[in-house]
């Protein structure tokens, strides 16, 4: 293939110098060339591969040097025979280059959009329960099914963002698992799907890190289960994590299943949920997020207001007179709905902020209240509050 296409090209050079002596030489894009660049892609090479061709330009070069030479030794001769045809064969070869490069870029496009849609067609089967061979769809996918997975849903709110960094914040999800090689499936071209094979731990860190370095990713990750109906079930997981976030217009960026499978279910019906944190908050809803993990960490720390305070980094003195300003908030007392004000103020907390009008999201409709009686409440919540 290498020698055809040299063969091609100092053909071409040598009839284009024939037809019109002196004049620029077009590129060749010819059968030949453009069949290596094809063949070049298909075995993972990219464009740096075509620097062979500047191996055979130095050794044609030094060849026409040596036939100079060999014909005068005349300076004005030489220097003839040697300046115009250094800057045609230079010039020349740039072009092709150029050309064979720009061709390489478009097969691996296309071969990329072909394995794209391969593997998006055959999770597809596997997600829809289809009568697949596993060991054909790990072939095709490059991936191993009979593992544990931990699926994962990375994406851009905004669709026009490069789609490339979206593809390195998936492999680099990926390696903070410890799986070097995750499978990504394209979803759209602002999400990707991805499932990681043998998770060693999910370390949270390590994700924030990756999400550092994405400013604009977001990422929904769904539990980890072993076998294709786990590759199933932790995608099941993903998108229900995915599709809260959008219900809730949450702003956070990283979110676990595990961490919000009860939100999630709770906040199916967007105005049940919002009526069941009204009515269980009350005007704690309004409160400052201070106060709101004041309680919530009490709670946790099973009303352990010693060591709830240890966890907040607080005197204990002040914990207690932020408890008793929640209690005047709450609607019913505390000790009596301890498990229903959890639960409302953890779905509070992965709600996104209030806008000033109301606001459909695209998953469900979640309207806020308007600013005036908003902003009156909180100015009346912040003086309880001190």
């Amino acid at each position: 293939m290498v020698s055809r296409a040299n063969r091609s090209h100092l053909i071409h050079f040598a009839t284009a110098n024939l037809r019109k002596p002196g004049q620029p030489v077009p590129a060749n894009l010819g059968p030949d060339p453009l069949r290596m660049a094809r063949d070049l892609v298909r075995r993972g090479l990219d464009a740096s591969a075509l620097d062979v061709y500047r191996v055979g330009q130095n050794v044609a070069w030094q060849r026409w040097t040596e036939i100079a030479f060999g014909l005068t030794t005349d300076p004005q001769e030489l220097h003839e025979l040697l300046t115009l045809p250094f800057r045609s064969a230079s010039e020349f070869i740039d072009a092709t280059l150029a050309g064979l490069a720009a061709q390489m870029q478009l097969e691996y496009d296309e071969l990329t959009r072909d394995v794209h849609a391969e593997h998006r067609r055959i999770v597809e089967l596997i997600l829809d329960g289809a009568p697949i061979s596993r060991q054909s769809a790990e072939a095709k996918l490059g991936y191993p099914l009979d593992r544990s997975h931990t699926a994962a849903i990375i994406w851009y709110d905004d669709p026009d963002d490069n789609q490339n960094h979206l593809d390195h914040t998936a492999r680099a999800f990926g390696r903070a698992l410890g799986c070097p090689q995750p499978l990504i499936a394209v979803a759209s071209a602002a999400t990707r799907w991805v499932w990681v094979s043998d998770a060693a731990t999910l370390d949270t860190d390590r994700i924030h890190q990756v999400l550092d370095h994405a400013p604009h990713a977001r990422i929904a990750v769904g539990t980890t289960a072993r076998g294709i109906d786990g590759f199933r079930r932790s995608h099941r997981d993903a998108l229900a994590t995915q599709r809260m976030l959008a219900r809730l217009r949450s702003q956070q960026r990283l979110a676990f299943f595990a961490d919000i499978h009860m939100i999630a279910v709770l906040t199916e019906n967007p105005d049940s949920a919002a009526d069941f944190i009204t009515s269980t908050l009350g005007d704690l809803e309004s409160a400052s997020p201070q106060l709101l993990t004041t309680v919530l960490t009490y709670i946790n720390e099973q009303c352990n207001a010693s060591r709830a305070a240890h966890v907040l980094h607080t005197h204990r003195n002040t914990l207690l007179r932020r408890l008793e300003t929640a209690q005047r908030l709450l609607p019913r007392p505390l000790d009596h709905t301890i498990i229903q004000v959890a639960v409302a103020i953890s779905a509070l907390q992965w709600r996104g902020s209030q806008t000033s009008d109301p606001v459909e999201t695209p998953v469900e409709g979640i309207t806020s209240p308007p600013p005036e009686s908003l902003g009156r409440r909180r100015s009346r919540l912040a003086q309880l509050e001190r």
